[in-house]
């Protein structure tokens, strides 16, 4: 698949000695949903502020479809839309002015159908008249997303954009983000609902203190860093587990013994276990497997030293 947006030794240094991004190399591939994640502070604002050419990186280099971000600024931000975690929004203008004013910054011609088009199907057309002042939280993230789409980018920055929104704009928001992806859309999204990104990325990547540490394809990263747990119902609850169980990775829930194992190898200690329930003398009546999640998967990765 091909290389859309190609980031190599990107270093970012603020003036008092904060070091913010530490050699970051990354590659998106075009069309794909990329989920860019981390804690508060990781640097996924300032990675993305530089690609746009809103921030100046200390060192590296940075392509857009083959432009130099630097040397091309005109061609290749002329491919980007975003999304800003901040509601900027000119209060005093209506709906349909500031997507217009929007498209014009870009030296798009006038296209009142394409507007149309974006607003309703971002459900703004009912406010396309309305003063911004007068609109939710919601409904100014929505008018933020349609001026990101109004000179019609190959590549949408989608930062934190259902902060503050209600789980029915969430819904329709992420609806839109399909369309787009399967209209050639390329999608970087930054999120603090992680189960967002497991539903809608196809790649992962972790960024923690500056660094990348992990990019991967979800159904990889979920299969090779998840863990899987075993819920056994007990017939009758236990207060501690017996010294004899102590080797295996065992903790009591309810009337439930949950046993956590590594999901990449064939546990051979599972019938193991069962015998030695049997010599405790704990009786089950049912069990259950469940994977890892990948909020699970993300926080051990951040956590790691």
């Amino acid at each position: 698949m091909k290389t859309v947006i190609s980031v190599s030794g990107l270093n970012k240094t603020y003036a008092g000695g904060f070091q913010a991004l530490r050699d970051i190399n990354l590659n998106i591939r075009s069309g794909e949903i990329f989920g860019l994640l981390g804690p508060n502070g990781a640097g996924k604002t300032t990675l993305i502020s530089i690609i746009c050419g809103i921030t100046n990186p200390t060192s590296g280099s940075i392509t857009v479809d083959g432009y130099d971000i630097f040397k091309n600024y005109r061609e290749s931000r002329a491919l980007i839309g975003l999304v800003p975690q901040e509601l900027t929004t000119d209060a005093f203008e209506t709906v349909w002015a500031t997507v217009s004013f929007s498209r014009g910054l870009f030296g798009k011609p006038k296209n009142p159908k394409y507007i149309e088009k974006i607003l309703k199907d971002l459900s703004l057309w009912d406010k396309k008249d309305n003063r911004l002042m007068t609109l939710s939280g919601g409904m100014k993230r929505r008018v933020m997303i349609a001026k990101a789409l109004s000179h019609e980018p190959r590549i949408l920055f989608l930062d934190e954009p259902t902060a503050g929104v209600d789980v029915e704009l969430r819904k329709d928001m992420w609806n839109q983000v399909h369309e787009l992806r399967r209209s050639g859309v390329t999608i970087i999204l930054t999120t603090h609902y992680i189960d967002e990104a497991e539903e809608m990325a196809d790649r992962i990547g972790v960024i923690t203190k500056g660094r990348i540490i992990v990019v991967e394809e979800k159904s990889t990263l979920m299969k090779t860093l998840g863990k899987k747990k075993m819920h056994i119902e007990l017939k009758e609850p236990i207060e501690r587990i017996p010294e004899s169980l102590d080797s295996y990775d065992l903790k009591i829930s309810g009337s439930d013994l949950v046993y956590t194992y590594d999901s990449k190898k064939e546990d051979s200690r599972i019938s193991q276990l069962f015998d030695h329930l049997k010599a405790a003398n704990i009786e089950y009546k049912d069990l259950n497997t469940s994977q890892s999640s990948l909020e699970e998967i993300f926080v051990e990765l951040v956590n790691r030293p």
